[in-house]
């Protein structure tokens, strides 16, 4: 598998899982798509040395370039002359609005740790390994954005909930 066709097999087998964490990661389907884009341009020098097991390597690299962009373009503005469309019959769609901008609203390391924690499903231990942190600060992360989340959220009663 350390071969460039093991690594295409790869991004084929997990290119919806690599989109829909970079998207949960950035909130925008275009920057979730440059996101992996850029993470997969970033594990190719290293597929021969991570091939065999390198979905942890790669949630990190992605988590990392996720928080150097947003270190880069926080200050930005995005104005727009034209609101987005709404989903037409989208049952919880308010609610997931709100909790996008919640999510949206965590530092990265928080949102990341929540993303990897609830929509990947990956234990403190996992998450630990692949952000590169002792699994205290998972903890401590974990438990300070969903704080948050619950404060920008209160009419939510489990806010743990609406990440499954």
């Amino acid at each position: 598998m350390a071969t460039p066709e093991g690594f295409a097999e790869f991004v084929v087998a997990r290119q919806a899982a690599l989109l829909r964490t970079a998207y949960l990661l950035t909130g925008h389907a275009q920057d979730a798509e440059d996101l992996v884009q850029t993470t997969l341009v970033k594990v190719v020098p290293q597929w021969r040395r991570i091939s065999d097991n390198p979905e942890p390597y790669v949630r990190r690299v992605m988590v990392n370039e996720n928080v150097s962009r947003w270190r880069r373009r926080r200050w930005r503005e995005e104005s727009t002359d034209v609101m987005p469309e709404r989903l037409a019959d989208a049952g919880d769609h308010d609610e997931l609005l709100a909790v996008r901008a919640a999510l949206s609203a965590l530092a990265p390391r928080q949102r990341a740790v929540l993303v990897l924690r609830y929509y990947e499903g990956l234990s403190e231990a996992e998450i630990a390994s692949a952000l590169g942190m002792a699994p205290g600060t998972v903890k401590s992360q974990a438990r300070d954005g969903l704080a948050r989340l619950r404060r920008a959220l209160p009419d939510v009663e489990d806010v743990g909930s609406l990440t499954r």
